[in-house]
């Protein structure tokens, strides 16, 4: 049997390395349109590489990809984060996690892991075609595939597709052809511009416990987040942009965000955590002492914000006074115009649906003998290791040609 992978990403090796492990017999040719392979395992994780998850859990895995929860429900009971882990370790690659749930090699070095892949693709002598870009795919009469690049035809008798998401929807129309339905591409993980805010000015403060929402709309995430001098990132705000991607897109990135600086939904709980701060602080000078351990940069903003004396005395607050520090730590808004893209972690939702693939094989349901793995998919993750879980779970299951 011959086989075509076509992509030299995560997904795509690891579907290429599945298909030789279950078909060990079979001629695998991996191709990739540049002249790199493995370009974002190479960057992701400020080039720790972020391999995976720590959470065993299914549920609680599949909860982070705001597209294709259920389907990578499925995916995860094949192979989930237990069995990458697993996989990289029994070839040599220690893993480790950290207080987040990220998953990284203990060498932090993002080389570890494409030494291990380029390694074992070489082992099972997987052939790697670098600058051979797929510029169609056709059945062939004979229940195979013409994969044609741009100076030669190949006939295949399997294909996996793993080429990673596209900016443009043009970019799946070598797909489309063949009768796909594509969900329109628009960008996921990425970061909010608010270039009106003054709050820039405090660039590399870090609210370790907030929530964020956007107004107007039932987009609302918590954990940490860090302010830039563009506006604000942090996985917060990176999870917003993720479950809320077509939502924003559709706003043309022009909204604005709600923010809760202290994570805190109960006024009554935080006008009692005030009071006692009022009893046991009440000589203290609002300035010298922050609620809920805030950063004090941030503390400090606050109170010039919302016209507070930062001079004056916790016991001379008033009601009026403690009413407006609850509004300055849990109902705080900003302008939002613009986005950047999250590093160089470039993430799209869309790409094929979701209903012309089957959860259990990874094979298209129009196009027999033709498979799907990675980004390609219409499903996407928030940052923390998901993505590239989602890339092994259905690289592994593409490979297994069922």
């Amino acid at each position: 049997m011959k086989v075509a992978v076509i992509g030299g990403g995560a997904a795509g090796f690891f579907a290429a390395l599945s298909t030789k492990e279950h078909h060990p017999q079979s001629e695998v040719i991996l191709f990739e349109k540049s002249k790199n392979v493995l370009s974002k395992v190479r960057i992701s994780g400020g080039g720790r590489c972020n391999v995976t998850n720590g959470s065993h859990s299914i549920k609680e895995l599949s909860e982070s990809y705001p597209r294709g929860k259920n389907f990578m429900k499925n995916v995860l009971k094949t192979f989930n984060t237990k069995d990458t882990w697993n996989w990289f370790e029994q070839r040599g690659v220690s893993l480790k996690v950290e207080a987040d749930g990220r998953v990284f090699p203990m060498s932090n070095d993002s080389n570890t892991i494409i030494q291990c892949l380029l390694s074992n693709t070489k082992e099972k002598e997987i052939s790697i075609q670098i600058n051979k870009g797929v510029i169609s795919l056709q059945p062939d009469n004979k229940n195979g595939f013409v994969v044609k690049t741009k100076d030669h035809s190949h006939i295949f008798d399997k294909v996996i597709i793993a080429t990673g998401g596209s900016p443009k929807v043009q970019g799946f129309d070598w797909i489309k052809v063949l009768g796909h339905k594509i969900e329109k591409p628009v960008p996921s993980l990425f970061t909010f511009n608010m270039p009106d805010e003054p709050v820039k000015k405090l660039m590399g403060v870090v609210a370790s416990n907030a929530s964020v929402s956007v107004q107007g709309q039932k987009i609302k995430t918590e954990g940490p987040i860090l302010i830039t001098h563009w506006g604000m990132s942090g996985p917060a705000i990176l999870k917003a942009s993720a479950f809320g991607a077509r939502i924003l897109h559709d706003l043309d990135y022009q909204f604005n965000v709600n923010v809760n600086w202290v994570n805190q939904s109960n006024q009554e709980d935080v006008k009692q955590n005030l009071q006692s701060i009022l009893k046991e602080h009440s000589k203290k000078q609002l300035s010298s002492y922050r609620p809920y351990e805030l950063p004090d940069r941030l503390w400090q903003f606050l109170l010039i914000k919302n016209d507070l004396d930062g001079s004056k005395k916790w016991e001379d607050l008033g009601k009026k006074g403690i009413n407006r520090i609850i509004s300055s730590i849990c109902h705080d808004t900003y302008q939002v115009s613009g986005k950047t893209t999250f590093k160089e972690e470039f993430v799209t939702c869309g790409g094929i649906s979701l209903l012309d693939i089957n959860r259990k094989t990874m094979e298209s349901s129009v196009c027999p003998g033709l498979y799907f793995a990675g980004e390609i998919i219409d499903v996407d993750g928030i940052t923390g290791g998901y993505n590239f879980q989602a890339a092994w779970s259905t690289g592994y299951i593409a490979g297994k040609l069922q």
